[in-house]
């Protein structure tokens, strides 16, 4: 509340509370007055938290997204009891859960995240309640509760766990299958995760832990409890390992100060305690809920005297080198180890860390670190011995099965990027914060705990570090920041197995991009560089147990991200070994069809993983991130020749995505030819080549980007000159379907702008045409064998050849001869109105034959789409001549029984005598119609019908005939229509009797004939009394 208030406000405030309780308080006011005026006072001096007698700790700092704060140093009443008290500050539990349960009622986690995670900052700080519920502060702020002591906050966690746990909607998802969303799955890890921090408290009764215990088994048994992998589906009894054992000690070498005898009976307990759980879970088959990880940390133990040693001496450590090997809790140079999972070592240090024992969490991460570099220079050293014995036997023993042990302890099946307790990054955020410079406030990048859905309004300007050398350490290059980068290689660098659910399969991947964000933002220098070389390394030749090593099973997660990393930050420093892990991590197995040359032992490391692949729910983002890997290693080796080789044949091998193959030849024609600056000729042939597999990729598969792949490629085959133009049309039915390459690949190569850009001289441009028209006549020849879209391949293949007589022909009788069984009619009409287009009259006519002999109208098809292609082919005919015409009207008769059509076409063929243009039908199609007559019909054109030449008789040869044909076709139609007639239609059935009256009295006796066709009417459905009316008042 206090935060809320202006500077008026305050000073109100406290002159309200002196006036009312000024005989109590006075004294002290005027004191802390006096003391507050004097600059050196002791309250003003006040550098963190205090304990006073108005309660066991001071907020010193306010909330940093209020412009009004305390000032540094004020005491929060809010902070709970003194350390004489009995009880901490009041807690009035029924309105939290009224709060919590208002903020879960809103409908929407992701609406009401700001306030929840306000209230887990409430579980780490001692602020007052009302006021937390009002802010949105990070989850980093969780950890300061607990440093301030104050028994309110497992309270508070308490009431807030039990009103998620009330939330119905649970019910709902449950029953209905339905995932939780991700910011929702988010809050619920953040409450296991702040739970495991409490009941790990070092400071703890035991009557605390066991009720704690209690509360926890009880939330388990909750039907609706969320479970902790919210991927879980139902399998057989669950193998002993990090997933279902996250805190089991999997070291059994000695300890001569009382290690071994801890791991010993700890392994007996765990041992116990996971008998019991595969009991649990064979009997009531209960999956681990997302507070099992809390549960399993209860049972945890702060009394081992090497963890003390470790934990309270920086000097502690063996002063006999030689045991180093042989008892496990030393290194060569004689620092202490910690021989636990990594994921219980980093609980350990968050625990330390949150309950403010920040020396001690320091202590402890260094030491596991130690441990980490140690098992990884085990593990390299037997794979080493390993290959070497492989080398000597024709029957190699698998290298896995001798690297299980250390393999178990180092926990490389269990990935530790993606973990739910992100225990690389709390190593990493331990050791970086140590190494920060006390005067820099930037914020540091959120970790995967950060509150869901809070903004950050802080600056974006990075930390800054320095070299903190780490207290008691024999090597002078050891400082808290190498440790810190170094964990973070050894973490992202390990070989880990992909997670079965999209929700796991998410998270690894954001942990991996924000703990690469962290490493990013520290400024690199000599002894950092020191350490991504020695890692790099060590992981390239680090076996089974790396990602980067050679032996790596297909389910492994791909290392692309980390390696882009490691490829931008050794590049300038160290190319080769840059290139070498960038190469090394382009390999992408689960898509891999064959094993990889470099992977010899792939078929033993297969054997101690499931067989059974899951489902790869951000393989998109897999794949997205290889070809960024590949675009940045072609970025950079662009002036090396061999180097751009390598990373192409990389690239080709192991990319699998023709999408991607094709971001990636777009990258690299970007970088090859730079708006401003010199172009890269070889960088560009490597994007061709890559265009050409894409084209290769998809001429048999369906990708709804080709149509921009194939002009991509022309235009990149532009760039690179005239040998790459004549490569894709010599070679096109490798790369291109026939359309294509007569469409978009031939037609704009022979473009008039191709030739004026590339500048080309006569011998060139003669050298493409005749390309172009091989390719034209390939392409028709393909097309009359496959029927691949023949009409616009056709098309293409005659414009090209158009300018060459002989090829003109040549693809001109191919046409022909696929006319007749594999082009439809419509089809054939396209191409025929081409050839006239082009001026080819009698050649349009021969298909036009062609066509007609494929076309079907029946008497009622008055609509057909064919109807304008049957007047223009009509219409050609009689401009071409009477022959012509005589030729054409059979087809029209015999494939034609629409009466409509049929008069039509008979009028308009008599408007004019043969060998002149016949007036078209009024429709769009007209415009394609050209006037390129026969030479046969250029003088009758001149002279005219007054010139001598009479239209057409209806009465001969070979308008009679069609005559007789409409005629029939509306005898035909009317008894049709009569049929089915309804009284609706009544008025369009007397229209078309006057349709066929105009067309009966064109011939001798079609009066009669008319007139028989009514009476005929009149006798036959004279039932249909109020037509016959009708047909009797128009036509008598």
């Amino acid at each position: 509340t206090l935060l809320q208030m202006d500077r008026q406000q305050l000073q109100k405030f406290i002159q309200y509370l002196i006036s009312e309780h000024h005989t109590e308080v006075l004294p002290t006011a005027q004191k802390l007055a006096d003391e507050i005026l004097q600059q050196r006072s002791e309250i003003n001096q006040i550098p963190g938290y205090a304990k006073s007698t108005y309660g066991a700790a001071y907020s010193l700092e306010g909330d940093p997204h209020k412009p009004t704060c305390l000032r540094k140093g004020a005491p929060d009443p809010t902070a709970g009891a003194s350390a004489d008290d009995d009880h901490s500050w009041h807690l009035d539990e029924e309105q939290v859960c009224e709060q919590v349960k208002s903020y879960l009622s809103q409908g929407s986690y992701y609406n009401a995240n700001k306030q929840l995670n306000s209230l887990f900052a409430k579980v780490s700080h001692t602020l007052d309640w009302r006021q937390v519920l009002r802010s949105s502060v990070r989850l980093s702020r969780v950890r300061e509760m607990l440093r301030a002591r104050d028994s309110n906050g497992a309270r508070m966690l308490t009431l807030i766990t039990e009103q998620f746990l009330s939330d119905p909607r649970l019910i709902l998802w449950k029953t209905q299958g339905t995932p939780m969303t991700d910011k929702c799955r988010q809050l619920w890890d953040q409450l296991g995760a702040l739970w495991v921090c409490i009941v790990l408290n070092p400071h703890c009764t035991q009557s605390e832990k066991q009720h704690w215990k209690a509360l926890l088994e009880k939330w388990t048994l909750i039907d609706v409890c969320p479970q902790e992998d919210p991927d879980f589906r139902p399998q057989p009894p669950p193998r002993q390992d990090g997933i279902h054992n996250l805190f089991d000690s999997s070291e059994s070498s000695s300890d001569e100060d009382g290690g071994a005898a801890y791991r010993a009976a700890e392994n007996n307990r765990r041992s116990r305690l996971g008998n019991q759980r595969h009991s649990r879970a064979t009997t009531s088959a209960v999956p681990r809920t997302v507070f099992h990880r809390a549960m399993d940390a209860v049972t945890m133990s702060w009394d081992n005297m090497h963890l003390k040693n470790i934990l309270s001496s920086d000097t502690y450590c063996s002063h006999v080198p030689d045991s180093a090997l042989s008892s496990g809790s030393f290194n060569p140079l004689g620092q202490p180890l910690w021989h636990e999972p990594l994921p219980t070592c980093a609980a350990r240090v968050d625990a330390l860390r949150s309950h403010g024992h920040q020396s001690a969490a320091l202590r402890l991460a260094v030491s596991v670190i130690r441990t980490m570099k140690q098992q990884q220079l085990v593990a390299q050293r037997r794979w080493h011995e390993s290959q070497q014995q492989a080398g000597h036997s024709s029957h190699p023993v698998p290298c896995m099965a001798r690297c299980a042990a250390s393999g178990a302890s180092n926990g490389w099946g269990d990935g530790w990027v993606g973990h739910p307790l992100d225990p690389v990054g709390c190593l990493f955020d331990t050791l970086a914060d140590a190494s920060m410079v006390p005067d820099d406030q930037a914020p540091r990048t959120p970790s995967f705990f950060d509150p869901v859905g809070v903004e950050d309004t802080s600056s974006n300007v990075p930390p800054r570090y320095q070299h903190v050398p780490v207290v008691g350490s024999r090597d002078r290059s050891e400082t808290y920041l190498t440790l810190a980068v170094e964990v973070g290689l050894i973490g992202l660098g390990q070989q880990r197995i992909m997670p079965s659910g999209l929700y796991a399969q998410e998270k690894s991947c954001k942990q991996e991009d924000r703990l690469i964000a962290k490493l990013q933002e520290i400024e690199l220098d000599n002894s950092l560089v020191a350490v991504l070389r020695r890692q790099a390394i060590v992981l390239l030749e680090g076996g089974p147990t790396s990602g980067l090593g050679i032996g790596i099973h297909p389910e492994s997660i791909p290392m692309h991200t980390f390696a882009r990393f490691m490829f931008l930050a050794l590049l300038n420093y160290y190319p080769d070994l840059a290139y070498e892990v960038g190469l090394r991590a382009m390999r992408l197995p689960i898509l891999e069809e064959h094993e990889d040359a470099d992977d010899p032992v792939n078929g033993n490391v297969s054997s101690l993983f499931p067989t059974h692949y899951p489902r790869w729910f951000t393989l998109g983002h897999i794949e997205t991130q290889q070809c960024a890997l590949a675009s940045t290693m072609l970025s950079a080796a662009k002036g090396e020749v061999l180097r751009l080789r390598t990373v192409l044949e990389s690239a080709q091998r192991h990319i699998h995505s023709s999408s991607h193959l094709f971001k990636l030849a777009q990258d690299a024609f970007r970088f090859a030819t730079p708006e401003n600056g010199p172009r890269h000729p070889t960088l560009l042939s490597v994007a061709f080549e890559l265009g050409l597999q894409v084209m290769r990729m998809t001429l048999s598969s369906l990708n709804w980007r080709r149509r921009e792949m194939v002009r991509w490629l022309v235009t990149c085959a532009t760039e690179v000159g005239v040998e790459a133009l004549v490569s894709i049309m010599q070679n096109w039915y490798q790369l291109f379907t026939p359309t294509e390459a007569t469409g978009p690949v031939a037609s704009t190569i022979m473009s008039h702008s191709t030739i004026m850009r590339l500048n080309l001289t006569f011998a060139q441009q003669e050298e493409l045409s005749g390309c172009a028209r091989n390719l034209a006549l390939q392409c028709a020849t393909k097309v009359s064998r496959t029927r691949a879209d023949p009409p616009n391949c056709a098309l293409n293949a005659l414009t090209l050849c158009e300018n060459d007589a002989l090829a003109f022909e040549t693809a001109y009788q191919i046409v022909i001869d696929a006319a007749s069984h594999i082009m439809t009619s419509s089809q054939l009409f396209t191409i025929a109105r081409y050839m006239e287009h082009r001026g080819y009259p009698t050649r349009a006519y021969k298909l036009a034959v062609l066509a007609m002999k494929n076309v079907h109208l029946a008497y009622n098809q008055d609509t057909h789409p064919a109807i304008n292609d049957i007047h223009w082919a009509c219409a050609l005919s009689h401009s071409l001549g009477k022959t012509e015409l005589t030729n054409m009207i059979p087809l029209l008769v015999k494939n034609v029984q629409c009466a409509t059509v049929l008069s039509d076409i008979l009028r308009r063929c008599s408007m004019t005598a043969p060998g002149m243009s016949c007036p078209h039908p009024p429709t769009d199609n007209a415009k394609h119609h050209h006037h390129h007559h026969h030479h046969r019909s250029s003088s009758r054109a001149a002279g005219g019908c007054g010139g001598g030449v009479k239209p057409l008789s209806y009465d001969r040869a070979p308008l009679r005939q069609l005559l007789e044909a409409a005629v029939a076709a509306y005898v035909n139609t009317t008894h049709s229509r009569l049929t089915h007639i309804s009284p609706r239609h009544y008025g369009d059935f007397i229209d078309f009797l006057g349709k066929a009256r105009d067309t009966f009295i064109l011939a001798q006796d079609g009066h009669a004939q008319f007139t028989q066709l009514v009476e005929n009417m009149k006798v036959a459905y004279k039932g249909k009394k109020k037509l016959m009316f009708l047909v009797k008042e128009r036509f008598g």
